[in-house]
């Protein structure tokens, strides 16, 4: 295979897993401070993704890794045309990291419901950024002859875009919700089933707004392949079957569902891309591809044979976390119980 191609793929697969995995945590973050009533079980709700939160970071760190190696003219102009945006980002992860790892440092009531808000907050704004970043990656940005964003973080907060983020803020807290209700016990179990029925139709609007602009704002229907619109319609698709199996009662596969609605809007984004890997909204000759952003061949060659070593080993390793921690976080006389 072409090996600009098979990065390219590799990159797209890099950001699907962190969508799924990292959504469903920014999810529960989103909704630690509704659905706790009271210290323990907030920490129930924390402990649930405890274990996995920073293991599920990696994937975006590896992501910024790849791009960079293989695709450096990508990484400079995203990184440097979307600094703001991305320095915001920044500020989110670590704000929500450091809450995660200091919230049980002090038993004061109000040291806690500080660091749970600054989870809310970091999970929040690190879902909107991400979905407004990737929804313009699909549309398209200022770029210039010389591979430079010529726009403003202003540019980005197009309607288009913010309609990404805030579908991504609705899905990651259904997800979470769906999530939560299969890791905690009662009585948060039934309150995050509950909460789930009601985001549903919130982000079926969203998602189907957002469907509807990706054929307007997009060039998906000139510029891609066949099967490649098919992709989101999919996508809505199987968030529609998550609201089935949720009004059955089968919060499982409703997670399973909402889980494949995020990786089918990530991939189709990469799908719509392709071959570029930054569109231009200046001019379609200015567009980054696989090709004119692409490192050399010996450097992509180097980097398959690493990726072919350890990225099996890194699925292997976070897969046999799931496994560990799979039982239920329950509360049992304000007391946790694994």
């Amino acid at each position: 295979m072409d090996l600009n191609i098979l990065w390219f793929l590799l990159i797209g697969i890099l950001y699907t897993g962190y969508f799924f995995l990292e959504g469903f945590d920014f999810g529960v973050g989103i909704l630690l401070p509704f659905l706790g009533k009271t210290d323990t079980e907030r920490r129930a709700v924390i402990n649930t993704i405890g274990p996995h939160w920073d293991g599920n970071e990696v994937w975006l760190l590896t992501a910024g890794g790849a791009s960079f190696a293989a695709f450096p003219h990508w990484y400079a102009t995203l990184f440097s045309g979307f600094y703001p945006a991305l320095f915001l980002l920044l500020v989110a992860l670590i704000l929500r990291n450091v809450a995660l790892e200091f919230r049980s440092k002090d038993h004061r009531p109000r040291w806690r419901a500080a660091w749970d808000w600054s989870i809310f907050v970091g999970s929040l704004l690190a879902a909107l950024l991400l979905g407004t970043a990737f929804a313009n990656l699909a549309r398209g940005v200022p770029i210039d002859a010389g591979m430079t964003f010529t726009g403003t973080l202003w540019t980005l907060l197009n309607p288009y875009g913010l309609v990404g983020g805030l579908s991504a803020i609705a899905v990651f807290a259904l997800s979470g919700a769906l999530f939560l209700s299969k890791k905690v016990g009662e009585p948060l179990a039934g309150r995050a089933t509950a909460l789930a029925r009601k985001l549903w139709p919130v982000v079926a609007i969203l998602l189907l707004l957002l469907l509807a602009l990706t054929f307007v704002q997009t060039d998906l229907l000139t510029h891609a392949a066949g099967w490649v619109i098919v992709l989101p319609i999919l996508g809505f698709v199987a968030l529609l079957a998550a609201g089935y199996f949720l009004v059955r009662r089968r919060s499982g596969w409703a997670f399973v569902f909402t889980g494949l609605t995020i990786a089918l809007a990530v991939i189709s984004c990469f799908a719509v891309m392709f071959p570029r890997v930054m569109i231009s909204s200046t001019d379609a000759a200015n567009s980054l591809t696989i090709y004119t952003a692409a490192s050399g061949a010996y450097t992509l060659k180097v980097m398959t044979i690493v990726a072919l070593i350890f990225v099996p080993v890194v699925l292997a390793y976070q897969g046999w976390t799931y496994w560990v921690f799979r039982k239920r976080v329950k509360v049992k006389a304000e007391e946790l119980v694994y």
